[in-house]
């Protein structure tokens, strides 16, 4: 089932339009202040990046489509704050009960930002699984796109490579399975690979057939061509 966050490659959407150099980095003051919410919230270790982004695609269909860029972080992340019991539903109302939040002690200082935000988190992690290709080895996406763990769950495969042949550039180390980390099965880590593919093969009618898209896919999504 397509999903509709899941928009690369469709049609129908109009010209993409990049920013110029004079454009501010940010259109409207709340939005920084959305950004800064998210990371500071994050800072508090109850969940990871994958469960943001999957907060993110579990907004129904009516707000995605609605919702600019910020307005759907802020919106998934109430829906993170409540699902991980940091914040009630009163408390999101401004009608919680006063007093020290039990984790206050987890805040990101200002002075602290800089260090965290260079410093990153790397999901790199041991794996069991050795790796199955190698550079310049040819693969095929998996046909159904869908996370083969969790019935409607997250996945890193775009909907438009499913099925689509690709060489691999390199081995990307191992890292964690967005598949299962984003809903608390664990890192389950897996090779990563590159692959890239000709936009010919992602696309019927490419604008340009001799350019190329790299994508970074799990081993799991891919099998020999």
């Amino acid at each position: 089932m397509t999903r509709i966050h899941d928009m690369g490659g469709r049609f129908g959407y109009g010209a993409i339009r990049p920013e110029g150099e004079d454009e501010p980095l940010w259109h409207e003051p709340w939005h920084a202040r959305a950004m800064a919410l998210t990371l500071a919230a994050g800072a508090l270790g109850k969940w990871n990046i994958d469960m943001s982004r999957h907060a993110r695609e579990s907004l129904s269909v009516r707000d995605y489509a609605n919702f600019h860029y910020y307005e759907k972080w802020i919106a998934a992340l109430a829906d993170l704050l409540v699902e991980t019991s940091v914040l009630t539903g009163d408390d999101l109302k401004g009608e919680g009960d006063e007093g020290r939040h039990p984790l206050s002690y987890m805040a990101l200082k200002p002075e602290k930002v800089a260090e965290v935000l260079a410093k990153g988190s790397p999901y790199i992690r041991p794996s069991m699984d050795d790796p199955d290709y190698g550079p310049g080895d040819t693969v095929r996406v998996r046909r159904m796109p869908e996370n083969t763990h969790v019935e409607g769950g997250h996945t890193r495969i775009p909907a438009y490579a499913a099925g689509a042949r690709g060489r691999v550039l390199r081995l990307q180390a191992t890292h964690v399975l967005p598949d299962t980390s984003a809903h608390g099965l664990g890192d389950q880590a897996e090779p990563l690979y590159a692959v890239a593919f000709p936009a010919s093969e992602l696309w019927a009618m490419p604008e340009h057939p001799g350019d190329e898209v790299v994508i970074d896919l799990w081993q799991s999504y891919l099998e020999p061509a």
